[in-house]
């Protein structure tokens, strides 16, 4: 397993952090935050393309994937904007050698829809993103949402969806801390297709009621209630042996010195993952 850090974790910091911290902590990867406000924006201000590619290959830190595209389903005539997005997000993908380009799936309609038309609108929205992904050799790990207004909230649903997409390069984000608080069973995980899972997110969350579940309640893994153990134990059993992140939202975590963060993440990280796959040093 490849075990990479998260730019959201560290939201704050820069590009060039991101990249110097992930490779001060023993990371050999790293998660590239893109939705707004872009990191990769801000570097490529006054940087080049050129040297962006350079910053991860001199740092020995490959580019897992850019993250994300927002909110793909019931867009209407946004729906444009979302194919403009994906087109620069995988030219940039390709340009710096980074498999995959993260797709969100969007909030449950304020009007009265049916799981069939859900299912209808993902799967109609990442076909089209699909073919223009093919164009540039890019990967679209699709992500399900654990709260309670998203219309995809668990792995079996998100599952049903790239199935039916029928797409050889869109496959699966599990993330835990959407796992967990979307209600994903734990005997649901030993039916997934490993190979359509192309990124976990690892991360843990506050003893709280799901309700109160927020991307601000995420603690570092290990550190809160969510089942690790089980989870990691069923990803592995059913042969999983991707990547791996370390994601967290945690406000209190962008005021720390990103060097300590990445340090806290990893070691925390292989606390959980040790016993159940190998590391790629």
């Amino acid at each position: 397993m490849q075990l990479g850090f998260h730019g959201a974790t560290t939201m704050l910091a820069d590009l060039q952090t991101d990249v110097a911290a992930s490779a001060h902590a023993g990371f050999t990867g790293l998660e590239v935050w893109v939705a707004k406000p872009s990191k990769v924006d801000r570097f490529l201000a006054d940087h080049s393309m050129a040297e962006l590619k350079a910053l991860f290959q001199d740092n020995h830190v490959a580019p897992l994937t850019l993250n994300a595209i927002s909110f793909i389903a019931f867009r209407g005539n946004e729906f444009d904007a979302i194919k403009k997005q994906c087109h620069k997000l995988c030219e940039l993908a390709q340009a710096i050698d980074c498999p995959a380009v993260a797709v969100v799936a969007s909030p449950t309609p304020s009007w009265e829809t049916t799981w069939e038309t859900i299912v209808e609108e993902h799967v109609s929205a990442l076909q089209e993103l699909s073919d223009i992904a093919r164009g540039y050799g890019i990967k679209l790990p699709f992500e399900f949402l654990g709260f309670g207004w998203c219309s995809v909230r668990t792995p079996r649903g998100a599952q049903e969806i790239i199935q039916k997409t029928k797409r050889d390069n869109v496959g699966m984000v599990f993330d835990a801390a959407h796992f967990y608080a979307g209600g994903g069973l734990l005997h649901e995980i030993e039916r997934l297709d490993p190979q359509s899972i192309y990124m976990f997110h690892l991360d843990d969350l506050e003893d709280t009621c799901k309700e109160a579940i927020t991307d601000g309640t995420r603690l570092l893994p290990g550190l809160g209630v969510i089942p690790l153990d089980d989870i990691c134990g069923r990803l592995s059993k059913i042969g999983y042996d991707g990547p791996c992140t370390v994601e967290t939202f945690r406000t209190e975590y962008w005021q720390w010195d990103p060097m300590q963060v990445t340090v806290k993440a990893r070691e925390a990280a292989l606390k959980v993952l040790s016993p159940y796959f190998h590391i790629e040093q």
